[in-house]
């Protein structure tokens, strides 16, 4: 079997890094017909197609977004090799993750953790709203969502959403303002309450449970962010509705206290990727260490 052919690989790079075949040429000072005959060579010695056309404009594939990745490895090492005489470093690998922007940070810090201080890997880490982190996950550009929202599923956009931990949801607040009193109804007529925004898993959970109890609390905020909330919480004016983990470390160090999980309410977070044939082992490898035992 014939090795790589790095030339081929470096006009490959340098078309994936213009996105446009005209460019590049004109760049590198060679026709297009030679520029697209090296690249198709390149195909022809990996076995798979690295870009396709659609409206008149280069997409890299999924075959062609791994090809890009090693390239960018392989020359940043060439150039390291140039500037110190030899290779100080290991080549790093990426993982792109997508977080939906109103996920719990705590939640993301936990998933993270095993590779946080890993010396070759490099982590990408963006929020958004759900439409755009799954166009993300179809385009190729994020390796894995986390979202408390599993996505629909169809034949056009397989989505599979894995099920990482359920929280329960409880009422917190300051220790001045609880004091003794821990009965969730009495704890509702009483106080403010701050709360997710409508149309959240909480809060329907939140809204069917109060009306099951008789209460009509008074609303001191409606948030769609969960930092947000943890920091209103801690100012100590109204109980918050929220899972323990956003507020964890207030929980521990006593600046916050649980009154009571909330019966029947929860927060599911899950991890979303699509089907691949190349998926990024590294995502894949941060599922099963959420998911294993201990």
């Amino acid at each position: 079997m014939s090795e790589l052919n790095y030339n081929h690989l470096r006009y490959f790079w340098a078309v994936a890094r213009d996105g446009n075949l005209t460019r590049t040429a004109e760049r590198l000072n060679v026709s297009q017909s030679a520029l697209s005959a090296q690249i198709r060579k390149l195909e022809y010695r990996l076995g798979h197609a690295l870009f396709e056309r659609r409206a008149r404009r280069l997409h890299l594939t999924e075959a062609g977004r791994i090809a890009l990745d090693h390239a960018d490895a392989i020359f940043a090492a060439g150039d390291e090799l140039l500037g110190t005489l030899r290779q100080t470093g290991a080549t790093r690998q990426a993982v792109r993750i997508g977080a939906l922007a109103t996920l719990s940070r705590n939640f993301q810090i936990s998933f993270l953790r095993p590779i946080m201080r890993r010396s070759d890997v490099e982590i990408v880490l963006r929020s958004g709203s759900a439409s755009d982190l799954l166009l993300g996950l179809q385009s190729q550009t994020l390796d894995l969502v986390l979202t408390n929202h599993p996505p629909a599923s169809d034949a056009l956009t397989p989505f599979i959403a894995q099920k990482l931990t359920e929280q329960a949801v409880g009422l917190i607040g300051a220790p001045g303002l609880l004091g003794a009193d821990r009965d969730i109804a009495v704890l509702l007529r009483k106080y403010p309450i701050i709360l997710p925004v409508a149309g959240t898993s909480i809060r329907t959970g939140f809204d069917a449970m109060a009306d099951h109890l008789g209460v009509r609390p008074q609303i001191a905020a409606e948030v769609d962010d969960i930092a947000m909330m943890r920091l209103l919480v801690r100012e100590g004016f109204a109980l918050g509705v929220l899972p323990p983990i956003a507020v964890q470390d207030e929980l521990a160090s006593g600046a916050l206290v649980e009154a009571d999980e909330l019966p029947g309410i929860t927060e599911t977070f899950f991890a979303v990727t699509t089907a691949r044939r190349f998926p990024n082992p590294l995502a894949q490898a941060l599922v099963r260490s959420f998911n294993e035992p201990g």
